[in-house]
């Protein structure tokens, strides 16, 4: 995660029910996102994990309220298809569960330049579907993948950068490139993997800026610039593309990237202002949230909608001393269901999904991979815990992806 990311985050987090900001403002979220790089999460000390309770039909939350603890109803959490790796982290050899592969995943370091300029430079471990290990790959400074895990979209390390590359996952190798006129600094691919949306800028978005420093805690530090000039909806097969001119559509930060949304007639912007959300044609014109997608939000929940559209992941919903998270009802955004986590990730089925939770005896930060389940008290882990450390060598981001 970038800077632009993380300040985009504690904006929102910040935006309700707060006087107006002082002067600083900017420069203290930047600083405590970067010491606290989780979203607004509960001290693991002494948790005892809320989870759902099962009714007949769509689970419903039996719990009497804040603070009263949680009637459990509901069995185990099925561990079909459960491939786990407990004691790696960042993982070495393959995670999955069911068709749901983690298909790669990323590191981050702050580079720092010769005119006091920082760069935050990705480095990527790629599944190797033969030996079912993750291989570093630092050809990259920005990758993609498809839907079944044969195809990966990659951006060259200069960023933006004038053609993106189709990398075969089974070889290693790029099979063909696509050029562009406008440099790209992020990618995306359609739910079916026919189509990129390539978000393009003049600058690197990955830079922060020592002419535009601000004030953290008492320090100076570089911060990012709107850089974006638009975006490209990119034909996979063909390679031919279609680019909008689309400036960046929120405050601080390089410009946020697009992504399609859940199925891929549309695209998705998230920024730090009102509304927050915003869905644009492929044409690059702002239209109106889809009814079944107006609680989405892949900010807080990634995992977004189930696979049968009849369920949403939902934000982080503990409190001081428990963690949980909650699945909502699409269209009205009522809570149908709390489960145990910090961070819904992705579905794995229409009950299960892979989230972030707390090690067991860890700090708030010390995340690793579990699965939890509707109408489950229990989660099933799936790898070892990250560091708290922003830009450190085990902090890893996944990357999931259906075979």
């Amino acid at each position: 995660m970038n800077v632009e990311e993380l300040v985009r985050d504690s904006l929102r987090e910040q935006a309700s029910d707060v006087p107006p900001p002082r002067s600083g403002f900017a420069g203290r979220i930047l600083a405590a996102r970067r010491r606290r790089r989780a979203r607004t999460l509960a001290a693991a000390a002494g948790a005892t994990a809320l989870v759902v309770a099962a009714a007949v039909g769509v689970p419903r939350l039996l719990d009497g309220g804040r603070g009263q603890g949680v009637h459990v109803v509901g069995g185990e959490v099925s561990d079909r298809g459960v491939l786990s790796h407990v004691d790696q982290s960042p993982p070495r050899d393959k995670i999955a569960v069911g068709d749901q592969v983690l298909a790669a995943y990323f590191t981050s370091e702050k580079v720092r330049q010769p005119n006091r300029d920082e760069i935050v430079e990705r480095t990527y471990s790629v599944l190797n579907q033969e030996t079912g290990r993750y291989e570093v790959d630092e050809r990259w400074s920005f990758l993609a993948v498809a839907p079944g895990m044969r195809t990966a979209a990659v951006l060259e390390r200069e960023l933006p950068a004038p053609r993106i590359g189709l990398l075969d996952l089974r070889t290693g190798k790029v099979a063909r490139w696509i050029p562009l006129a406008q440099g790209v600094g992020g990618l995306f691919f359609s739910p079916d993997g026919s189509k990129l949306v390539a978000t393009t800028y003049d600058k690197n978005p990955d830079r922060s800026y020592w002419s535009h420093r601000i004030p953290v805690n008492d320090r100076l530090e570089p911060r990012p610039v709107p850089s974006r000039t638009g975006f490209a909806v990119v034909d996979v097969a063909t390679g031919e593309s279609d680019w909008h001119a689309l400036p960046a559509s929120g405050g601080i930060g390089s410009g946020q990237k697009l992504r399609f949304n859940a199925d891929g007639t549309l695209l998705y912007e998230d920024i730090n202002m009102a509304p927050g959300i915003i869905y644009r044609d492929l044409e690059g014109r702002q239209v109106a949230t889809p009814a079944r997608e107006a609680h989405v939000n892949l900010v807080s929940a990634p995992a977004g909608l189930s696979p049968d559209g009849t369920l949403v992941a939902g934000p982080f919903a503990g409190h001081r001393l428990t963690t949980a998270t909650e699945v909502l009802d699409p269209r009205t955004g009522e809570r149908l269901a709390k489960l145990r986590g910090q961070e819904l990730l992705a579905w794995v089925d229409n009950t299960r999904l892979i989230a972030w939770d707390i090690a067991p005896g860890a700090g708030e930060y010390d995340t690793r991979l579990v699965l939890v389940g509707i109408g489950s008290k229990n989660t099933i882990s799936l790898s070892g815990a990250r560091t708290p450390k922003d830009h450190s060598s085990k902090r890893w981001e996944p990357i999931f992806t259906r075979c």
